[in-house]
């Protein structure tokens, strides 16, 4: 198999040991910054759009899952070593995911998924992907594809899929979930017992987008049991304000959730991920959120109709804005292999969008 090295911009140099426990984090020192060519060709397929990453320990490899809508080529996922020595990352996989039938999914707009977070399961060699599914709604054409959460086999091959609630089923009204705005993120308790699945945006009902001083952008955390793959409860989590406003003022902004990882029953790292019209770089902030005095919110409609409920407690951990780099639509995130202090790593990856104008990167810190 024909492997690609790509470019890496080095800031210092590690080894790898590695175990398998979650850690907790306080703390985040930077390391490396890797930037990948644009338009590179793999196996016959252009690598762009990276929006999801995870790490198997056993096989030491990184899954990274491409959110191409079968346009370029049906939608995949790449495996890929990533050293923490400074050496280039190599791309060694890529495989079709596919529909429950076997076929790879098409390139039409009401058949093909939005794949957008992956999650390697080490309890069942399986990896669980999610789609944030399609709403157009318009004139010419009305298309409605729910967002899913689907389990595959190593070869891509559909073996299961997760319930869905009635409220995040897709709508022709202003109703239900907004269009790019569902799972974006998902990751597993250790003991693989639950799963964790994030919505970028609120739903309709839950309340507006996020603005630039507001304090009612409220999105859904479900919570699923991973033997059953029925959901057992919701929690709702309040957004941060935009971080900077559009120039022109007409333009588009937003920010959403764009990855989390779980670090125990109860905790979870979020990624929020800002962006405007005017501002070249995106606004990358983590946080550490609380489950523990939530409100499960599975039976309440309207978020925004309600207001009685406790939200996610969110405790600020990083911005991104310090490195003082460059900084792209940054969307995956997962746990790596230890460093030779025995610190866990974490890696983030930015999607290009298969575009010129943006870059895919790869960010590698250490965890304190």
């Amino acid at each position: 198999m024909k492997k690609y090295w790509l470019f890496c911009i080095l800031l210092t140099g590690c080894s790898v040991t590695h175990k398998t426990t979650t850690p907790a984090v306080s703390q985040l020192r930077f390391i490396h910054k890797y930037i990948v060519p644009y338009n590179l060709s793999f196996n016959g397929t252009t690598v762009g759009g990276l929006s999801g990453i995870d790490y198997d320990t056993a096989r030491k490899v990184y899954y990274l899952i491409c959110d191409d809508r079968s346009e370029k080529q049906s939608a995949r996922f790449y495996t890929a070593r990533i050293p923490l020595t400074g050496d280039s990352i190599v791309f060694t996989s890529v495989t079709s995911l596919r529909m429950n039938n076997g076929n790879v999914y098409p390139g039409t707009k009401n058949m093909a998924p939005d794949p957008e977070a992956m999650r390697y399961n080490p309890h069942t060699g399986k990896l669980i992907w999610s789609s944030e599914g399609e709403r157009i709604v318009s004139d010419k054409d009305t298309i409605l594809k729910d967002p899913g959460v689907y389990e595959i086999n190593k070869n891509g091959y559909f073996t299961d899929s997760f319930a869905i609630p009635s409220l995040f089923r897709m709508q022709a009204t202003n109703a239900g979930p907004r269009r790019n705005g569902t799972f974006e993120g998902l990751g597993f308790t250790s003991d693989g017992r639950y799963l964790f699945v994030s919505l970028e945006e609120p739903r309709y009902e839950d309340g507006p987008r996020a603005g630039f001083t507001d304090t009612t952008a409220y999105i859904r955390i479900l919570k699923y049991d991973l033997h059953t793959r029925q959901p057992v409860a919701q929690f709702a989590y309040k957004l941060a304000p935009v971080a900077h406003r559009p120039v022109p003022a007409d333009k588009f902004y937003t920010n959403g959730i764009s990855d989390i990882l779980v670090l125990s029953d109860t905790q979870l790292l979020i990624m929020e991920r800002s962006f405007s019209i005017g501002t070249k770089d995106c606004t990358i902030r983590l946080f550490v959120a609380n489950l523990d005095h939530a409100t499960d919110v599975s039976n309440i409609h309207s978020l925004q109709a309600t207001k009685v409920f406790t939200p996610v407690k969110k405790t600020p951990l990083f911005n991104f804005d310090s490195l003082h780099t460059y900084v792209d639509n940054v969307e995956g995130m997962t746990f790596g292999p230890r460093l030779p202090n025995g610190h866990r790593s974490i890696i983030f990856v930015a999607d290009n969008n298969f575009s010129a104008e943006e870059e895919m990167q790869f960010y590698l810190f250490e965890v304190e």
